[in-house]
């Protein structure tokens, strides 16, 4: 059973994830990219915007660059963090990264 924190935690995050899918799909160009790079289309991308395991991917797209994310976080208000904490708060952000 979560605990009540770690819900919590993930809700915050998943909002955070959704804010920058909004972001990305703003921009046709970074768009297009980021359905190049996960291999989704826009259906599946429309269908799958809830999931936390594809929210945790659009936070890995975004978090390759960083002009992406201070480019996120200044329009959605965000400290520069926020895109790091919300991917370690959803499923597989607690794996190890060596890039």
């Amino acid at each position: 059973m979560e605990s009540k924190a770690h819900s919590a935690a993930q809700a915050r995050a998943e909002t955070v994830a959704v804010q920058a899918l909004g972001w990305l799909a703003a921009d046709p160009e970074l768009f297009g990219s980021f359905l190049g790079a996960t291999g989704a289309g826009v259906d599946e991308v429309r269908a799958r915007a809830a999931e936390p395991d594809f929210l945790g991917s659009v936070l890995d797209f975004l978090l390759m660059e960083d002009g992406w994310i201070t480019g996120f976080c200044d329009a959605a208000g965000l400290p520069y963090d926020a895109p790091m904490r919300a991917r370690a708060a959803l499923p597989g952000g607690d794996a190890m990264h060596w890039t």
